[in-house]
């Protein structure tokens, strides 16, 4: 049983016979009565967002969540094909349930996919990723209205803001979940 107490960004729940992850929540403590607990899902199958407030200790059943490390294989602008290493069955995932994430997937590399009632839902992907930079802008010293940071393109096309020492072929590391430049990897 989860438990309202136990709700953190990122955690996966079954609400109402549909699969949502958690985006965000507060908890309310009211002057009387029972604290409160407002939470922002997003569906993961329509990626809509919903609110929603629960009592404190209000208690929902574990969904029947598995998860398989797979081998991404590539895409085909409708689907992202991935391979389990084990029994080489395939299995796809559509642009919807991949969202924004196709811009760390990498091809032949593995990742966690999420599965419920034995179908792919989603990627669980981690929360940085290194990729080698193809394209950059020359930096320009002492150009400090721009902040200090140029326009980079890396390895799977996602474009970001990186320093001005970050040239082409170099690695650097990425927060997927903000697609934000982090640090140069050697």
């Amino acid at each position: 049983m989860i438990s309202t107490s136990n709700f953190r960004k990122g955690m996966k729940l079954a609400l109402d016979g549909e699969l949502y992850i958690i985006v965000d929540f507060l908890n309310q403590k009211m002057a009387r009565g029972k604290a409160k607990m407002w939470t922002k899902f997003k569906n993961l199958k329509t990626g809509q967002v919903i609110e929603r407030t629960f009592s404190s200790g209000e208690t929902f059943d574990d969904p029947d969540f598995k998860e398989h490390s797979m081998q991404y294989l590539y895409n085909d602008d409708e689907m992202f094909h991935f391979m389990d290493s084990k029994s080489y069955e395939q299995y796809a995932l559509t642009v919807d349930q991949v969202g924004d994430y196709k811009w760390y997937l990498q091809e032949n590399a593995e990742y966690k996919i999420l599965f419920f009632e034995g179908a792919p839902i989603s990627i669980n992907m981690p929360p940085a990723i290194i990729l080698e930079v193809v394209e950059a802008e020359p930096g320009v010293k002492g150009d400090s209205v721009s902040n200090l940071t140029k326009n980079a393109v890396v390895e799977t096309g996602l474009q970001l803001k990186v320093p001005l020492f970050i040239k082409v072929g170099e690695k650097i590391k990425i927060d997927t979940s903000e697609g934000k430049y982090l640090e140069r990897v050697n």
